[in-house]
Protein backbone atom coordinates (compact mmCIF):
# COMPACT_ATOMS: atom_id res chain seq x y z
CA UNK A 1 0.00 0.00 0.00
CA UNK A 2 2.38 2.63 -1.27
CA UNK A 3 -0.26 5.13 -2.43
CA UNK A 4 -3.00 6.11 0.03
CA UNK A 5 -5.95 8.40 -0.68
CA UNK A 6 -7.16 10.03 2.55
CA UNK A 7 -10.55 11.74 2.58
CA UNK A 8 -11.08 14.32 5.30
CA UNK A 9 -7.35 14.46 5.88
CA UNK A 10 -7.39 18.09 7.06
CA UNK A 11 -9.70 17.31 9.97
CA UNK A 12 -8.78 16.15 13.45
CA UNK A 13 -8.19 12.40 13.14
CA UNK A 14 -7.36 12.57 9.44
CA UNK A 15 -4.58 15.14 9.84
CA UNK A 16 -3.05 13.20 12.73
CA UNK A 17 -3.16 9.98 10.70
CA UNK A 18 -1.46 11.64 7.71
CA UNK A 19 1.30 12.99 9.95
CA UNK A 20 1.68 9.59 11.60
CA UNK A 21 1.74 7.64 8.33
CA UNK A 22 4.32 9.89 6.68
CA UNK A 23 6.43 9.69 9.81
CA UNK A 24 6.37 5.91 9.56
CA UNK A 25 7.28 5.74 5.86
CA UNK A 26 8.33 8.93 4.12
CA UNK A 27 8.34 7.21 0.72
CA UNK A 28 4.63 6.36 0.88
CA UNK A 29 2.60 8.71 -1.34
CA UNK A 30 -0.41 10.33 0.35
CA UNK A 31 -3.12 12.34 -1.37
CA UNK A 32 -5.50 14.21 0.93
CA UNK A 33 -8.93 15.20 -0.33
CA UNK A 34 -10.76 17.64 1.96
CA UNK A 35 -13.56 20.14 1.47
CA UNK A 36 -12.07 22.45 4.14
CA UNK A 37 -15.29 23.06 6.01
CA UNK A 38 -15.22 24.81 9.39
CA UNK A 39 -13.45 21.81 11.00
CA UNK A 40 -10.92 21.09 8.24
CA UNK A 41 -7.87 23.34 8.03
CA UNK A 42 -4.61 23.22 6.12
CA UNK A 43 -2.80 24.55 9.17
CA UNK A 44 -3.36 21.14 10.75
CA UNK A 45 -1.17 19.71 7.97
CA UNK A 46 1.51 22.39 8.11
CA UNK A 47 4.17 19.94 9.32
CA UNK A 48 3.83 17.82 6.16
CA UNK A 49 2.76 20.45 3.61
CA UNK A 50 6.18 20.57 1.92
CA UNK A 51 6.81 16.84 2.13
CA UNK A 52 7.59 15.42 -1.34
CA UNK A 53 5.25 12.45 -0.73
CA UNK A 54 2.28 14.62 0.22
CA UNK A 55 -0.37 16.17 -2.03
CA UNK A 56 -3.52 18.08 -1.11
CA UNK A 57 -6.66 18.58 -3.21
CA UNK A 58 -9.58 20.72 -2.05
CA UNK A 59 -12.81 19.02 -2.99
CA UNK A 60 -16.02 17.26 -2.00
CA UNK A 61 -16.38 13.48 -1.71
CA UNK A 62 -19.77 13.87 -3.41
CA UNK A 63 -18.10 15.28 -6.55
CA UNK A 64 -17.95 12.20 -8.80
CA UNK A 65 -16.04 13.77 -11.71
CA UNK A 66 -13.36 14.95 -9.27
CA UNK A 67 -13.21 11.54 -7.61
CA UNK A 68 -12.91 9.76 -10.94
CA UNK A 69 -10.09 12.07 -11.96
CA UNK A 70 -8.22 11.52 -8.69
CA UNK A 71 -8.51 7.75 -8.90
CA UNK A 72 -7.26 7.76 -12.50
CA UNK A 73 -4.38 10.13 -11.84
CA UNK A 74 -3.26 9.02 -8.39
CA UNK A 75 -4.02 5.28 -8.72
CA UNK A 76 -4.26 4.57 -4.97
CA UNK A 77 -3.55 1.20 -3.44
CA UNK A 78 -5.79 2.08 -0.48
CA UNK A 79 -8.46 4.58 0.53
CA UNK A 80 -9.06 5.63 4.13
CA UNK A 81 -12.29 7.51 4.61
CA UNK A 82 -12.41 10.13 7.39
CA UNK A 83 -14.49 12.80 5.62
CA UNK A 84 -17.50 13.37 7.86
CA UNK A 85 -19.76 15.83 9.59
CA UNK A 86 -19.06 14.71 13.13
CA UNK A 87 -20.50 16.91 15.88
CA UNK A 88 -23.71 15.60 17.46
CA UNK A 89 -24.85 19.09 18.48
CA UNK A 90 -24.51 20.38 14.92
CA UNK A 91 -26.49 17.39 13.65
CA UNK A 92 -29.40 18.50 15.85
CA UNK A 93 -29.35 21.92 14.18
CA UNK A 94 -28.79 20.74 10.59
CA UNK A 95 -29.46 16.99 10.14
CA UNK A 96 -29.62 17.12 6.35
CA UNK A 97 -26.04 18.38 6.15
CA UNK A 98 -25.04 15.13 7.81
CA UNK A 99 -27.09 13.09 5.37
CA UNK A 100 -25.47 14.80 2.40
CA UNK A 101 -21.88 14.31 3.57
CA UNK A 102 -22.00 11.13 5.61
CA UNK A 103 -24.51 9.16 3.55
CA UNK A 104 -24.61 10.58 0.02
CA UNK A 105 -20.92 11.50 0.05
CA UNK A 106 -19.90 8.04 1.25
CA UNK A 107 -22.09 6.41 -1.41
CA UNK A 108 -20.50 8.55 -4.13
CA UNK A 109 -17.03 7.70 -2.84
CA UNK A 110 -17.87 3.99 -2.81
CA UNK A 111 -19.16 4.14 -6.39
CA UNK A 112 -16.02 5.92 -7.58
CA UNK A 113 -13.88 3.43 -5.68
CA UNK A 114 -15.77 0.47 -7.18
CA UNK A 115 -15.31 1.78 -10.71
CA UNK A 116 -11.58 2.20 -10.13
CA UNK A 117 -11.20 -1.16 -8.35
CA UNK A 118 -13.01 -2.96 -11.17
CA UNK A 119 -10.38 -1.64 -13.59
CA UNK A 120 -7.42 -3.03 -11.64
CA UNK A 121 -5.63 -6.26 -12.54
CA UNK A 122 -6.40 -9.20 -10.20
CA UNK A 123 -3.16 -8.91 -8.23
CA UNK A 124 -3.87 -5.25 -7.38
CA UNK A 125 -7.53 -5.91 -6.68
CA UNK A 126 -6.60 -8.49 -4.06
CA UNK A 127 -4.32 -6.10 -2.13
CA UNK A 128 -6.50 -2.97 -2.43
CA UNK A 129 -8.34 -1.82 0.72
CA UNK A 130 -11.09 0.70 1.52
CA UNK A 131 -11.02 1.59 5.23
CA UNK A 132 -14.13 3.30 6.58
CA UNK A 133 -13.58 5.09 9.90
CA UNK A 134 -16.82 4.99 11.88
CA UNK A 135 -17.92 5.47 15.48
CA UNK A 136 -19.22 3.50 18.44
CA UNK A 137 -22.19 5.90 18.52
CA UNK A 138 -23.96 3.83 15.83
CA UNK A 139 -24.69 1.23 18.53
CA UNK A 140 -26.71 3.61 20.69
CA UNK A 141 -26.55 3.75 24.47
CA UNK A 142 -25.39 1.22 27.04
CA UNK A 143 -26.64 0.84 30.57
CA UNK A 144 -24.15 0.40 33.41
CA UNK A 145 -23.18 -3.09 32.18
CA UNK A 146 -21.83 -4.51 28.96
CA UNK A 147 -19.63 -3.33 26.11
CA UNK A 148 -20.05 -2.77 22.39
CA UNK A 149 -18.69 -5.63 20.29
CA UNK A 150 -18.45 -5.97 16.53
CA UNK A 151 -21.75 -7.87 16.69
CA UNK A 152 -23.66 -5.19 18.60
CA UNK A 153 -27.02 -4.19 17.16
CA UNK A 154 -27.21 -0.77 15.51
CA UNK A 155 -29.42 1.65 17.47
CA UNK A 156 -28.41 5.26 16.63
CA UNK A 157 -30.06 8.01 18.67
CA UNK A 158 -28.87 11.23 17.01
CA UNK A 159 -28.94 12.47 13.41
CA UNK A 160 -25.13 12.19 13.42
CA UNK A 161 -25.05 8.55 14.54
CA UNK A 162 -27.93 7.69 12.21
CA UNK A 163 -26.00 9.10 9.26
CA UNK A 164 -22.89 7.15 10.27
CA UNK A 165 -24.94 3.97 10.66
CA UNK A 166 -26.27 4.45 7.14
CA UNK A 167 -22.78 4.93 5.77
CA UNK A 168 -21.64 1.75 7.56
CA UNK A 169 -24.42 -0.19 5.87
CA UNK A 170 -23.45 1.17 2.45
CA UNK A 171 -19.84 0.09 3.03
CA UNK A 172 -20.95 -3.40 4.04
CA UNK A 173 -23.30 -3.61 1.03
CA UNK A 174 -20.51 -2.76 -1.40
CA UNK A 175 -18.47 -5.59 0.06
CA UNK A 176 -21.31 -8.11 -0.05
CA UNK A 177 -22.73 -7.06 -3.42
CA UNK A 178 -19.65 -6.12 -5.43
CA UNK A 179 -16.81 -7.79 -3.55
CA UNK A 180 -15.10 -4.46 -2.74
CA UNK A 181 -12.43 -5.24 -0.10
CA UNK A 182 -13.58 -2.98 2.72
CA UNK A 183 -12.66 -2.59 6.37
CA UNK A 184 -14.69 -0.74 9.01
CA UNK A 185 -13.57 0.56 12.39
CA UNK A 186 -15.73 1.77 15.26
CA UNK A 187 -13.74 3.98 17.59
CA UNK A 188 -14.29 5.41 21.04
CA UNK A 189 -14.30 9.17 21.74
CA UNK A 190 -11.05 10.61 20.41
CA UNK A 191 -9.07 13.45 21.96
CA UNK A 192 -5.68 15.03 21.36
CA UNK A 193 -4.01 17.81 19.37
CA UNK A 194 -5.69 19.42 16.35
CA UNK A 195 -9.23 18.68 17.60
CA UNK A 196 -11.68 21.45 16.72
CA UNK A 197 -12.69 23.12 19.99
CA UNK A 198 -16.41 22.41 19.80
CA UNK A 199 -15.71 19.00 21.40
CA UNK A 200 -15.65 18.49 25.16
CA UNK A 201 -11.94 18.35 26.03
CA UNK A 202 -10.59 21.22 23.90
CA UNK A 203 -13.65 23.34 24.73
CA UNK A 204 -13.03 22.87 28.45
CA UNK A 205 -9.31 23.62 28.07
CA UNK A 206 -9.88 26.85 26.19
CA UNK A 207 -12.76 28.03 28.37
CA UNK A 208 -10.70 27.37 31.49
CA UNK A 209 -7.72 29.31 30.10
CA UNK A 210 -10.04 32.27 29.53
CA UNK A 211 -11.78 31.66 32.88
CA UNK A 212 -15.13 31.23 31.16
CA UNK A 213 -17.76 28.82 32.44
CA UNK A 214 -17.21 25.09 31.97
CA UNK A 215 -20.63 23.84 30.84
CA UNK A 216 -21.54 20.18 31.39
CA UNK A 217 -24.72 18.63 30.02
CA UNK A 218 -27.20 17.36 32.59
CA UNK A 219 -25.75 15.66 35.65
CA UNK A 220 -22.35 15.10 34.02
CA UNK A 221 -22.55 11.34 34.49
CA UNK A 222 -22.66 10.44 30.79
CA UNK A 223 -19.80 8.00 30.27
CA UNK A 224 -17.47 7.59 27.29
CA UNK A 225 -14.42 5.46 26.54
CA UNK A 226 -11.67 7.99 25.76
CA UNK A 227 -9.11 7.16 23.04
CA UNK A 228 -5.95 9.23 22.46
CA UNK A 229 -5.72 10.11 18.78
CA UNK A 230 -2.14 8.83 18.44
CA UNK A 231 -3.24 5.44 19.79
CA UNK A 232 -6.08 5.54 17.30
CA UNK A 233 -3.58 6.14 14.49
CA UNK A 234 -1.59 3.03 15.38
CA UNK A 235 -4.81 1.02 15.49
CA UNK A 236 -5.87 2.28 12.07
CA UNK A 237 -2.47 1.42 10.65
CA UNK A 238 -2.85 -2.12 12.00
CA UNK A 239 -6.32 -2.51 10.47
CA UNK A 240 -5.37 -0.97 7.11
CA UNK A 241 -2.28 -3.10 6.57
CA UNK A 242 -3.19 -6.32 8.39
CA UNK A 243 -6.95 -6.40 8.84
CA UNK A 244 -9.08 -8.99 7.07
CA UNK A 245 -11.14 -7.62 4.18
CA UNK A 246 -14.83 -7.51 4.96
CA UNK A 247 -14.28 -7.30 8.73
CA UNK A 248 -15.01 -4.58 11.27
CA UNK A 249 -12.84 -3.76 14.28
CA UNK A 250 -13.71 -1.89 17.47
CA UNK A 251 -11.03 0.48 18.77
CA UNK A 252 -11.07 1.54 22.41
CA UNK A 253 -8.69 2.02 25.33
CA UNK A 254 -10.84 0.92 28.29
CA UNK A 255 -10.62 4.48 29.59
CA UNK A 256 -14.22 4.99 30.62
CA UNK A 257 -14.79 8.31 32.34
CA UNK A 258 -17.87 10.40 33.06
CA UNK A 259 -17.95 13.86 31.52
CA UNK A 260 -17.64 15.36 34.98
CA UNK A 261 -14.55 13.25 35.71
CA UNK A 262 -13.01 14.38 32.42
CA UNK A 263 -13.61 18.05 33.18
CA UNK A 264 -12.14 17.64 36.67
CA UNK A 265 -9.07 16.01 35.11
CA UNK A 266 -8.70 18.87 32.62
CA UNK A 267 -8.84 21.37 35.50
CA UNK A 268 -6.21 19.46 37.45
CA UNK A 269 -3.87 19.23 34.46
CA UNK A 270 -4.19 22.94 33.67
CA UNK A 271 -3.53 23.98 37.25
CA UNK A 272 -0.49 21.71 37.32
CA UNK A 273 0.96 22.85 33.98
CA UNK A 274 0.16 26.58 34.11
CA UNK A 275 -0.80 27.65 37.66
CA UNK A 276 0.20 31.24 36.95
CA UNK A 277 -2.74 31.66 34.55
CA UNK A 278 -5.51 31.19 37.07
CA UNK A 279 -6.89 33.33 39.85
CA UNK A 280 -9.32 30.87 41.41
CA UNK A 281 -9.91 27.09 41.45
CA UNK A 282 -10.96 26.06 37.95
CA UNK A 283 -13.58 23.62 39.23
CA UNK A 284 -15.49 26.66 40.49
CA UNK A 285 -16.19 27.47 36.82
CA UNK A 286 -18.18 24.25 36.26
CA UNK A 287 -21.88 24.78 35.53
CA UNK A 288 -24.51 22.16 34.71
CA UNK A 289 -26.71 23.10 31.75
CA UNK A 290 -29.76 21.59 30.05
CA UNK A 291 -29.02 18.15 28.68
CA UNK A 292 -29.06 17.74 24.93
CA UNK A 293 -31.86 15.78 23.23
CA UNK A 294 -31.16 12.10 22.68
CA UNK A 295 -27.98 12.17 24.78
CA UNK A 296 -26.64 8.60 25.03
CA UNK A 297 -25.86 7.64 28.62
CA UNK A 298 -22.83 5.38 28.18
CA UNK A 299 -20.47 4.00 25.54
CA UNK A 300 -17.99 1.24 26.22
CA UNK A 301 -15.78 -0.61 23.74
CA UNK A 302 -14.76 -4.25 23.72
CA UNK A 303 -11.50 -4.15 21.71
CA UNK A 304 -10.70 -7.86 22.11
CA UNK A 305 -10.79 -8.53 18.37
CA UNK A 306 -8.20 -5.95 17.31
CA UNK A 307 -5.99 -6.87 20.25
CA UNK A 308 -6.09 -10.62 19.63
CA UNK A 309 -6.08 -10.65 15.82
CA UNK A 310 -3.76 -7.73 15.09
CA UNK A 311 -1.80 -7.41 18.34
CA UNK A 312 -2.73 -3.75 18.82
CA UNK A 313 -2.46 -2.16 22.25
CA UNK A 314 -2.80 1.50 23.27
CA UNK A 315 0.51 3.01 24.33
CA UNK A 316 -0.78 5.90 26.47
CA UNK A 317 -2.66 6.03 29.75
CA UNK A 318 -5.58 8.44 29.89
CA UNK A 319 -3.73 10.65 32.39
CA UNK A 320 -0.57 10.90 30.27
CA UNK A 321 -2.52 11.52 27.08
CA UNK A 322 -4.70 14.19 28.67
CA UNK A 323 -1.69 15.99 30.10
CA UNK A 324 -0.02 15.99 26.65
CA UNK A 325 -3.24 17.28 25.10
CA UNK A 326 -3.59 20.11 27.61
CA UNK A 327 0.06 21.06 27.07
CA UNK A 328 -0.47 21.14 23.29
CA UNK A 329 -3.41 23.54 23.53
CA UNK A 330 -1.49 25.77 25.93
CA UNK A 331 1.36 25.95 23.44
CA UNK A 332 -0.74 26.34 20.28
CA UNK A 333 -3.16 29.18 20.88
CA UNK A 334 -2.27 30.52 17.43
CA UNK A 335 -3.71 27.35 15.84
CA UNK A 336 -6.89 27.74 17.88
CA UNK A 337 -7.25 31.35 16.80
CA UNK A 338 -6.66 30.46 13.15
CA UNK A 339 -9.24 27.66 12.97
CA UNK A 340 -11.99 29.35 14.96
CA UNK A 341 -11.71 32.92 13.68
CA UNK A 342 -15.15 33.89 12.37
CA UNK A 343 -16.41 30.32 12.69
CA UNK A 344 -17.02 29.47 16.33
CA UNK A 345 -17.33 31.57 19.48
CA UNK A 346 -17.74 28.58 21.81
CA UNK A 347 -21.46 29.13 22.23
CA UNK A 348 -23.81 26.19 22.61
CA UNK A 349 -24.91 24.37 19.46
CA UNK A 350 -27.90 22.08 19.08
CA UNK A 351 -31.57 22.59 19.88
CA UNK A 352 -32.05 23.30 23.61
CA UNK A 353 -34.64 21.39 25.58
CA UNK A 354 -37.83 23.46 25.84
CA UNK A 355 -39.85 24.23 28.91
CA UNK A 356 -43.58 23.56 29.23
CA UNK A 357 -44.54 26.77 27.41
CA UNK A 358 -42.47 25.78 24.38
CA UNK A 359 -39.93 28.53 24.98
CA UNK A 360 -36.27 27.48 24.68
CA UNK A 361 -34.58 27.41 28.05
CA UNK A 362 -31.40 29.38 28.53
CA UNK A 363 -28.14 28.04 27.16
CA UNK A 364 -24.69 28.83 28.48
Amino acid sequence: MDRVLVTGGAGFIGSCFVQYLLGRDSARQILVLDKLTYAGHLCSLRSVASHPSFEFVKGDIADRPLLNDLFTRFAPSAVIHFAVESHVDRSIDAPLDFVMTNVVGTAQLLEATRGYWDSLPPNRQSTFRFLHCSTDEVFGSLNSNGLFTEQSVYAPNSPYSASKAASDHFVRAYCQTYGLPVLTTHCANNFGPFQYPEKLIPLMILNAIDERSLPIYGDGQHIRDWLYVWDHCTALESVLFRGRAGESYNIGSQNERSNLEVVHAVCDALESLAPELFHRPLKDLIVHVEDRPGHDRRYGIDATKIRSELGWEPAFSFETALRETVAWYLQNRDWVEEVTRGNFDRQRLGVPIRNQTGTPKSTW
